[in-house]
């Protein structure tokens, strides 16, 4: 009996261990597929219209109403709002850094904007290294090995670069770090100062739009790309690659012997 029992148990030996093997994959792609869950849910409900400058107009008064009578309450709500537009890669940021500048003021509002938006971001960074992480570790060419070595290195000048210049989506910054390997802590910082100059100038805007929305107009979302706002942002850009180019050039200096 017992030698049948030992027998049956070893068949069954690798049925449980294709089991726990689904399981744990099924395991790791689950906060992935929230995320994904979430962005299509958004559409889903229709709640994309409350992103808009009608809808704000429209609900103008109350949204007021909610931060004179509790500040901190309204700043943590729009806080969690923002992370979770930011982890669902819903495209909607920047009306809500205007909408913090509108209600809490352009210091406060960009600073609220910040801290959501970095927020939902780890939420995408770590979903994605969850899921795919391993994945992408094993298939890896040579090239993108060469880029997680540039990160790994130099991760915090080339994370400022790829936030402070604008024209990369949000999402699509959120996602390669985590494809290549930068640390969680450095991926935040990076993230959260390469994030704010663009979110005060956004919130700054927002400060005024009461008066744009009196008058039934709408704030310009391109004022980021004119060349007064555009251009010290770039420069920004520039200077936190300055400590790569440095790098280099000595690596350079020191081949030559």
């Amino acid at each position: 009996m017992g030698d049948r029992m030992s027998t049956k148990d070893q068949a069954d030996a690798p049925n449980q261990a294709t089991g726990t093997g689904r399981r744990s994959r099924l395991t790791r792609w689950l906060p992935l597929l929230a995320l994904v869950a979430g962005f299509v849910l958004f559409f889903a409900l229709g709640l994309d219209k409350y992103l808009s400058f009608d809808a704000l107009a429209e609900h103008r008064a109350w949204l007021e109403q909610q931060v004179a009578d509790n500040a901190v309450l309204a700043a943590a709500a729009f806080v969690v709002v923002y992370a979770l537009v930011a982890a669902f890669s819903i495209p909607g940021g920047a009306f809500l850094t205007i909408l913090g500048g509108f209600l809490f003021g352009t210091i406060g509002g960009a600073i609220y904007a910040v801290t959501g938006a970095t927020i939902g971001a780890v939420a995408v960074f770590l979903a994605a290294r969850t899921a795919l992480g391993d994945a992408l570790r094993e298939r890896a060419g040579s090239a993108v090995e060469r880029m997680r070595a540039g990160f790994q290195e130099d991760a915090m000048n080339y994370l400022l670069f790829l936030r402070l210049i604008p024209v990369f989506p949000f999402w699509l910054v959120n996602l390669v770090p985590a494809f290549l390997g930068v640390p969680l802590r450095t991926y935040a910082i990076g993230t959260f100062l390469g994030i704010a100059p663009g979110s005060v100038v956004y919130a700054s805007v927002g400060n005024g739009v009461g008066n744009l929305i009196a008058v039934g107009e709408k704030p310009n979302l391109g004022i980021i790309f004119e060349p007064s706002i555009l251009g010290p942002i770039i420069g920004l850009a520039l200077l936190s690659m300055l400590p790569v180019g440095y790098k280099k050039y000595r690596a350079w200096r020191a081949a030559r012997g």
